[in-house]
């Protein structure tokens, strides 16, 4: 493994740390450039340093205290980044819902490039809250 993959995948460790502890500002700093959030097999996308913003606000504010637990299944890594595979369980309207989504957080240059999801529509509603209507075709 090089020096530089090891680098990123250590950003990727304190990405993940800072999203746990509801640190927006530790999550921003991980990432570099117009980050790309993909969803799949949905097609669709979250682009930009400024979406992105507003998507964390969103999550730490809504999305993670109805977030009832997860279990990291599996993770590995290749040139592409960071892939973990979570079983989730989440409160939508009430009701405990379980959801398997893949994860694969993308190495930039220096840092996160974004993040490749494949997860539910429901999760990702649950997700995205009102940016669903922002997200883009990729």
């Amino acid at each position: 493994m090089s020096t530089k993959q090891q680098q990123l995948i250590e950003v990727a460790h304190r990405h993940a740390a800072a999203e746990a502890a509801a640190d927006i500002e530790g999550t921003m700093n991980t990432l570099e450039g117009e980050p790309v959030y993909e969803l799949y097999p949905l097609g669709l996308q979250l682009r930009g340093m400024a979406r992105v913003r507003r998507y964390y606000e969103y999550f730490f504010a809504q999305a993670l205290p109805n977030t009832l637990g997860y279990q990291l299944r599996s993770a590995w890594v290749n040139d592409i980044g960071l892939a973990e595979e979570y079983d989730i369980d989440c409160r939508i309207d009430g009701a405990k819902h379980s959801f398997r989504v893949l994860s694969i957080l993308k190495f930039g240059e220096q840092a996160l490039s974004g993040e490749r999801l494949y997860a539910d529509e429901k999760f990702f509603r649950f997700l995205f809250g009102p940016l669903w209507s922002e997200l883009e075709p990729l």
